[in-house]
Order: structure tokens, then sequence, then C-alpha cells
């Protein structure tokens, strides 16, 4: 077991950062000698806007999103599109899908995926509010913005078959090559989704 080098506040301080994603424990010790290092330009501004998130953080009761304010900043948003529920596994695909602008639509954040081997059941993810949102008349496309994998997919299905009696247009987001990709270095599986989701040229 590694030995301490630092008091004790520090060691839980890497110890809170070794657990951020894409930080392990050497990238952790780094980070956290370069807050201290700037305790009065970084650390201590940190901590504060922290401790105010901590505070003020809360769920959106209509699509799930993470705001400061009830209802989030995208559900106040008048000129978002109505008629599009965009349907993510989570905040950090909301936040993606905003940042490329490629839409100007209303979220559903379901929370995860179905997942047998995980023990994640329909009822543990937000589906029951997302078949109410859908029910609106002025919803006219659901868009199944779910990541391609063997849960993603299960959990598209369970929410297609869920809102079929809606008689509502549900897509997903293509799949295949991605932009500025070269086909040697793609896998089988991306390939054989390109080829069948071809398009007229």
């Amino acid at each position: 077991m590694p030995q301490a080098v630092a008091g004790p506040e520090i060691e839980r301080l890497i110890q809170l950062l070794s657990r951020m994603p894409g930080l392990g424990p050497r990238s952790a010790r780094r980070a956290a000698l370069q807050l201290i290092k700037k305790r009065e330009t970084l650390l201590a501004p940190l901590a504060d806007a922290m401790r105010v998130a901590a505070e003020r953080i809360v769920v959106c009761s209509s699509c799930g999103n993470v705001d400061t304010s009830e209802p989030c900043t995208i559900c106040r948003d008048t000129e978002r599109d109505p008629s599009t529920l965009v349907v993510v596994e989570d905040v950090s695909d909301l936040w993606a899908l905003e940042r490329s602008g490629a839409v100007k639509s209303r979220y559903h954040v379901l929370g995860g995926v179905l997942s047998a081997l995980d023990g994640v059941r329909p009822e543990h993810l937000n589906l029951a509010s997302l078949v109410e949102r859908a029910a609106d008349p002025a919803v006219k496309e659901i868009i199944l913005a779910l990541n391609a994998t063997v849960d993603g997919q299960t959990t598209a299905h369970y929410v297609t078959e869920s809102i079929r009696h809606l008689d509502r247009k549900v897509t997903r987001l293509a799949h295949g090559v991605p932009v500025g990709g070269e086909l040697d270095y793609l896998d089988e599986g991306t390939l054989t989704a390109a080829i069948r989701s071809r398009t007229t040229f």
C-alpha cells in the first residue's frame, strides 16, 4: 500500500479527484498539486463554485436535465421546436447534442438504459414520464438518440413499443462511418451498419 505523502486533507482531495472519470491516481495527484499551487486563483474559486452548485443544482421534473432552475433552461426556451422530442440516455448525451447545435428541440433524459446484467428494469428509468410527454398532441416525432450498444438498442425497442399506441413518428440516429473516418480503421459492426443504412448519393 503506497505511503501517504501529505496530510489527510490533501490525501482526501487526491482520493476524491481520482474518482472522477478519466482521472487515475497519478492524474489526481497532479490535479491536486496544481490546485494547491494556485490556491488563490483556482482552488478557492473552485471550492466556492462547487459549494454553490451543490446547494442549487436540481433535476428538471419535466425532462430530467440538471440545472439550477426548475424547469431547466432548455424546457423554458420558447424558441425550441415542441413537435420533436429527443430521447437520450444521460445528461452528458444531452450536453453533447447541444454542443453540436444539430437540434433545437426538447429533450427527455432516461437516466440510463435497460440492462438485465446490471438489474436495470423499466421502473428504474424515466420511462413513464416519457410516455406521458409523448402523448402531448404537439409532439409529432420522437428521436431516439441512444448509444449503439446492445442495452441502448434494447431500450430503444422498449421505448418504441411503449409509445406505439400514440402513432408518433419514431426515428433514431444514423449508424455508420463517422465524418472524417477511414474504412480501414472501422470495426466490422460499424461497417455493417453503414452499409445497411446507406442513402442515395
